[in-house]
């Protein structure tokens, strides 16, 4: 127990193979997991409980053993050598994984036909996207693990699929091969989008309403052509009161329609909130309007959020809803640097100012950036902030290496495979 409790962080396994006869060695060693991919110079290691489980039965742990040591091996008995083995199955131990190409190679058909279950899947891939940011393994890896998805059906493990498609597609937002990307996304969520439609279907349960809204707005973001038409056509009844839109999937349909939208559509958004009753509903526009792509109605969303028709704790999300694209993340970061005296003295030290700086900044993908940032703040102190500007620097430079590191291939792999 004590090399939990008297040493910080937690390791990675990494996971090699070999073959003998009927037996799967397993090859298993440790080292302390750092995000930022730099090597741990401490010489850390922990007695850690291992179970393994096989395709003969996903939900029975063949063995249970511990790796007390850097590095030490495992017999797992009469696998066949196209069968594959889960290390740390239901994701209960506090560890992160890291297969090797050709041990997770082995584990893709499971994720297809859904043999691994959902937490085992979701662990899967939440572990190789960290070893990805950490430069420990190729954005490819990662990519060619998704396609696995394709028939995946479970809101959990949708929700880490749309997280690490969203952080790729910052990481591509400014380059030449983002609509290929884009294709991608979108070829990987056809199957969930037409399974789920945009009607709630008799007693479907709470996750698959969470998991519409989730879809949808993420292949409106990805540029989908039918579901932004399907949302323009439901917006335009909602605004004449025909249909009225279902709360869960407001959201989605107000950034679809936003998303090609024109100055009418952006007046119409407003008057909207205006009419609001709930600020719920106001909320969720606010949250919207940053999808616009047009720069100067996004300088008057802005603008919109200094406003006095809007609360000042709700300022804030008009101005990260800006930031989530590229322009509008360049254009927010500005705004801010401009008005930081005003934000400063209306925010003080509080959370909400550091959640500005957190989503205007984070997101940047260049060093150019990270020391526009780090001197930002270095001449303008915002009291309260200063973690979450060490944060957001780092992030920026994380964002950089990964980019340096997989761009080509990125790119390479796209152009192949869409």
């Amino acid at each position: 127990m004590s090399t939990w409790t008297e040493q910080q962080g937690f390791p990675v396994v990494r996971v090699q193979h070999r073959q003998e006869g009927t037996d799967r060695i397993l090859s298993l060693s440790q080292e302390k997991f750092l995000a930022d991919g730099s090597t741990d110079t401490g010489n850390n290691s922990w007695i850690i409980p291992i179970s393994i489980s096989t395709s003969k039965n996903p939900e029975e742990c063949v063995l249970k053993d511990l790796l007390d040591e850097k590095t030490k091996e495992f017999r797992v008995k009469d696998v066949p050598e196209d069968h594959w083995v889960k290390i740390n199955p239901g994701t209960i131990g506090f560890y992160r994984i890291h297969y090797s190409p050709e041990a997770l190679s082995l584990l893709l058909p499971a994720v297809k036909d859904h043999a691994l279950p959902p937490l085992d899947r979701l662990g899967l891939l939440d572990d190789l996207f960290a070893m990805v940011q950490a430069g420990h393994a190729s954005t490819i890896e990662v990519l060619q693990l998704m396609q696995a998805f394709q028939h995946e059906d479970n809101f959990t493990v949708w929700s880490s699929i749309v997280n690490s498609l969203g952080k790729i597609g910052v990481l591509v937002s400014h380059l030449d091969f983002e609509d290929s990307f884009k294709a991608f996304g979108r070829n990987l969520m056809r199957d969930i989008t037409n399974k789920l439609g945009w009607d709630p279907k008799p007693n479907e349960s709470h996750l698959d309403t969470l998991l519409r809204s989730l879809v949808l707005g993420r292949m409106a973001a990805l540029n989908d052509e039918d579901t932004i038409q399907e949302a323009k056509k439901r917006f335009e009844l909602h605004v004449s009161g025909t249909t009225l839109l279902a709360a869960d999937l407001r959201s989605p349909v107000y950034r679809a329609v936003l998303s090609v939208g024109d100055t009418d559509t952006y007046e119409t958004m407003l008057r909207l909130y205006r009419e609001a009753d709930l600020h719920e509903e106001k909320d969720r526009i606010l949250r919207a309007l940053g999808a616009i792509k047009d720069e100067t109605l996004l300088a008057k969303v802005l603008n919109f959020a200094m406003s006095d028709e809007v609360r000042a704790q709700d300022t804030v999300f008009a101005i990260m809803s800006v930031a989530m694209t590229y322009k509008g993340r360049v254009m927010a970061w500005d705004f801010f640097k401009e008005n930081w005296k005003t934000l400063l003295d209306r925010y003080g030290g509080g959370f909400l100012i550091s959640r500005l700086v957190k989503f205007t900044t984070e997101n940047f993908v260049t060093e150019e950036r990270a020391k526009d940032v780090e001197e930002f703040f270095k001449d303008h102190p915002t009291p309260g902030t200063e973690r979450t500007v060490q944060q957001s620097v780092e992030s920026i430079r994380l964002n950089a290496a990964w980019l340096a590191r997989d761009k080509d291939s990125i790119k390479e792999y796209l152009i192949t495979h869409v």
